[in-house]
């Protein structure tokens, strides 16, 4: 028994698909659970009951709840032991009676965010999540035949859900967590205001099996926004948001010198998803990069895993010179011009590091929290659009219409992990970011002194003029070294001898 792997598996709350192509499936499912009128209807959902662990008989008080199209929580105990998750549509949290209350980050974030979406919106809202639906075959459940089909969410998870091919109705679903799946089974049908609902849930991971007895199941019943926010525990005092954004701009010159000793490599996968559903890596490029006074040095060293050929990297170092004397040349031109900062257009803002704390200026910050991240005390707050803003730049027009969390180093004042989604879409009729773009970065304590990014992960859709691409990237950060930048008469990265 393990109850100390994520056992909020047990938050379930189903509809179902059908058979055949995926339309088919989806529209028979729909035609089976009321029809796709009524379940759109449903905005906001809550159900209560009692949860058994097969393994021991041990039995606790079960509930879970969503609302608004993306937020979800619940919670459980048994014998004692107490579990609740919650995500607000920022964030999303788990906590327990044994390991504590702490934000779900890396995979398992987005997997709980794509539980939690799915939870509110089942397969009605794939489009527009930019989640593809593929077919997944047939299978055979308890003797009887099913259709399958695969979920991917834009963000790179995978939903398995398994339909009754003679009802339509969802049988089965198997969902990615921790690294392994959880599945939920589903039976004891009732009708609930016109929506057939399963009143007798079965839940297995981890060698473990809970089965959950439904008594009430309520639709469109308000739920209270706070119910799915992190829960305040802790009576340690929190820092002025405000002032600890000044600390983390205060400290960006500082950061920016230090940034200009270190060549790294970036290397950038695209992703897409096959016919069945998977997430397959088509091609990839990796560059070496290194700063001079602020702005971005960049050459390509190579192509799908591949190094360069000689001739096709001597074009690279003659262009990363060429970078070198194009940032030179502006300075002196802007110095003369009496400028002491060095500002740019918005053309050359992509080649300049983003200020994070001047890029929140426009949002919202809530729920700030204390926690614990890769073995080092944090500082975590939420943050939201602010109808009030005002933004001036690019970044801060894009960065005021996301949603997300922030997590900042509680010694250095530097930011650690960033999550950030579009909440609306942004742009012209010539191009235009669509809703739902996201964007996440991790980064790393460098030589004891520098938090750098280690991995970013990269999906959005953009329309320009009346074509749309999907972009879906996972960026590797690594191989930092102290470099020293003397870019004049040599090469640009060459590594100073000691």
């Amino acid at each position: 028994m393990n109850l100390t792997r994520p056992l909020f598996l047990i938050f379930i709350f189903s509809f179902g698909v059908a058979a055949q192509s995926p339309s088919k499936i989806i529209s028979q499912a729909n035609k089976a659970l009321g029809g796709e009128k009524i379940l759109k209807s449903v905005a906001s959902w809550r159900q209560t009951g009692t949860i058994r662990r097969l393994s021991d008989g041990a039995l606790g008080k079960y509930s879970t709840f969503a609302a608004g199209g993306a937020l979800y929580g619940g919670m459980f105990d048994l014998n004692g032991f107490e579990f609740a998750v919650g995500y607000n549509g920022k964030s999303g949290w788990m906590r327990n009676s044994k390991d504590g209350l702490r934000t779900l980050t890396g995979l398992s974030a987005r997997e709980f965010q794509a539980e939690a979406l799915y939870r509110n919106n089942r397969w009605l809202r794939a489009k527009d999540e930019k989640a593809k639906l593929a077919s997944g075959g047939t299978a055979n459940i308890n003797g009887k035949p099913v259709n399958v089909v695969v979920m991917t969410t834009a963000r790179t998870i995978k939903l398995k859900l398994f339909f009754d091919a003679v009802s339509g109705l969802p049988v089965r679903e198997e969902l990615q967590w921790n690294g392994g799946v959880k599945t939920f089974d589903y039976s004891d049908y009732r009708p609930i205001n016109g929506i057939q609902t399963p009143f007798t849930l079965k839940v297995g991971a981890d060698d473990e099996t809970l089965e959950i007895k439904l008594d009430e199941v309520r639709f469109n019943e308000p739920v209270a926004k706070s119910a799915f926010d992190f829960p305040v525990v802790s009576n340690e005092p929190l820092p002025d948001i405000p002032s600890l954004l000044a600390e983390i701009r205060g400290n960006t010159e500082k950061l920016d010198a230090i940034l200009e000793n270190y060549g790294f490599t970036e290397t950038r996968i695209e992703r897409d998803v096959d016919k069945n559903g998977n997430f397959i890596e088509k091609n990839s490029e990796t560059r070496a990069l290194s700063f001079y006074r602020g702005y971005r040095i960049s050459r390509r060293i190579e192509k799908n895993g591949k190094p360069l050929s000689a001739k096709d990297q001597a074009d690279e170092d003659k262009d990363a010179a060429k970078q070198v004397a194009e940032i030179e040349k502006k300075i002196a031109e802007k110095e003369k011009r009496d400028q002491i900062s060095v500002t740019k257009s918005n053309a050359q803002d992509a080649e300049r590091r983003i200020t994070l704390a001047d890029a929140l200026r426009n949002s919202l910050l809530i729920n700030p929290r204390r926690e614990r991240f890769g073995g080092r005390d944090v500082i975590v707050f939420d943050y939201e659009p602010n109808p009030a803003s005002k933004p001036k730049s690019r970044t801060e027009q894009i960065f005021a219409l996301c949603t997300g969390a922030v997590w900042v180093d509680a010694n250095s004042k530097q930011v650690v992990r960033l999550d950030a989604e579009l909440t609306k879409s942004i742009g012209n009729f010539i191009g235009k970011a669509k809703r739902g773009a996201s964007f996440t970065l991790e980064n790393e304590l460098v030589n004891n002194e520098i938090w750098l990014p280690s991995r970013a992960d990269v999906n959005f859709q953009i329309k320009i003029l009346f074509a749309g691409f999907t972009i879906n990237n996972l960026i590797k950060y690594g191989n930092y070294k102290r470099f020293e930048t003397e870019v004049k008469g040599a090469t640009v990265g060459d590594e100073k001898k000691p």
